[in-house]
């Protein structure tokens, strides 16, 4: 089948998504991954997409991720990363040891239950926020909340998937001289992101306008080229830009492109004012209707396609992958959320907002599954779907549990959340 028929198949269930979402009053992203798993299983979808179609779907979460950093403030969020740890902490490390234990419980094997552990860690961000985006709570404190904790999470998590994935595989032994590489990668990629920011300013200042060619670049000056005409070209390209930027430090491109559209500011749309026309609100928009609307839900209807079911199997790990499911989504959101009352002073309704944020799971877990499975073949066929079950179940959860939570949280968070 031709790969744009099956972008057409994909866009068809967007929209049936859509009016399912409208029907039911819940968040199109539950919809989207129930496409994406009835459509490769009966056949529509295959069970290998082509390349297109996976670099279409990274291009979406890229551009979401950019767009929920474009409606963030920059020092709202630097200040929630000091109220976050705790959540980061606490809501990686009972996860893992749920599902370590369990896993030793079911296979006996400490190799699979160090892996175990380390999928059903890093929480799936971009799943939260765009379920927080469809509730209009992703400007939030929670959401907030949720995005700092993630990111700590994913610095931690891509810090342990470099050491106990070759550890596991028997390829070497722990080094704390790997764990500080790791973390000095962390540190440097976010030091050229402030960098970044600060050359974007509309105009140069201090010693950066003293800086040859680099002192008279500007992002206002990009923006207002050809009378706007460029602004999104150039919000797309900045997005990407960063993007890569992470990749190449080892995180996820999403986590890159948040943190561009977190230093991106309304003052640099200034410009033009002859023509009368909101050139910022204009970007918005059209940024979050390539995110929302027709890009984005393509990757979550791919991830949806994960989960391919072989019957017999399916009903042979079902009883495991319920208990590990229970156990995490109780360990998660108790972790995160008496953590976020307690060591980040956010209110009850925003703590409990928070655990049900950070049960997601896509993909760091899927990363690591990928790689026990197939590349060092540690997994077998039966925790590979019993993992896949796992991640699935949870990520059901998440716009589920934001929609119940919806209306108690407006009725409870009427009060501004105790500053620590």
């Amino acid at each position: 089948m031709h790969d744009l028929m099956l972008l057409s198949i994909i866009w068809v269930s967007v929209f049936f998504a859509a009016i399912l979402a409208q029907v039911t009053r819940l968040t199109p992203v539950l919809w989207f991954l129930f496409f994406g798993t009835f459509l490769v299983n009966v056949g529509l979808l295959p069970k290998e997409l082509p390349e297109f179609i996976k670099d279409l779907s990274e291009l979406g979460i890229i551009i979401i991720m950019f767009a929920l950093g474009f409606e963030e403030n920059m020092h709202k969020f630097i200040k929630s990363i000091k109220r976050s740890w705790g959540i980061a902490f606490f809501g990686a490390l009972i996860p893992f040891c749920i599902a370590y234990l369990l896993s030793w419980m079911y296979w006996h094997d400490p190799n699979i239950s160090l892996l175990c552990g380390l999928a059903m860690t890093a929480t799936a961000v971009s799943l939260t926020m765009v379920s927080l985006k469809s509730e209009g709570l992703n400007t939030t404190p929670a959401a907030t909340g949720i995005m700092t904790s993630a990111v700590l999470d994913d610095i931690a998590s891509l810090a342990l998937v470099a050491i106990l994935v070759p550890i596991a595989a028997g390829e070497s032994n722990f080094s704390v001289t790997g764990i500080g590489f790791i973390m000095g990668k962390a540190i440097l990629f976010f030091m050229i992101v402030v960098i970044i920011g600060k050359w974007l300013f509309p105009t140069s200042t201090g010693w950066v306008k003293k800086v040859p060619l680099i002192g008279q670049i500007n992002l206002r000056g990009l923006l207002s080229m050809a009378q706007g005409e460029y602004v999104i070209l150039s919000l797309l390209l900045i997005a990407v830009s960063v993007g890569l930027l992470a990749h190449e430090f080892g995180f996820h491109p999403a986590i890159g492109a948040y943190m561009a559209g977190l230093v991106i500011r309304s003052e640099y749309f200034d410009f033009h004012q002859e023509h009368k026309k909101d050139y910022y609100k204009n970007a918005r928009e059209i940024i979050d209707n390539v995110a929302f609307t027709w890009i984005g839900p393509v990757f979550f209807v791919t991830m949806g396609t994960h989960l391919v079911f072989d019957m017999d199997l399916l009903i042979n790990v079902i009883p495991e992958a319920v208990l590990l499911f229970a156990c995490l989504f109780t360990g998660q959101i108790l972790s995160a959320g008496l953590s976020a009352k307690y060591t980040g002073h956010f209110s009850w309704p925003d703590s409990w907002m928070i655990g049900f944020g950070m049960l997601g799971r896509a993909e760091l877990a899927f990363v690591v599954m990928n790689i026990a499975f197939i590349q060092y073949q540690i997994f077998t066929l039966e925790v590979f779907y019993t993992l896949m079950i796992t991640a699935f179940l949870l990520n059901i959860s998440v716009p589920i549990t934001i929609k119940f939570w919806k209306l108690k949280f407006h009725d409870t968070n009427t009060k501004s959340n105790v500053e620590p």
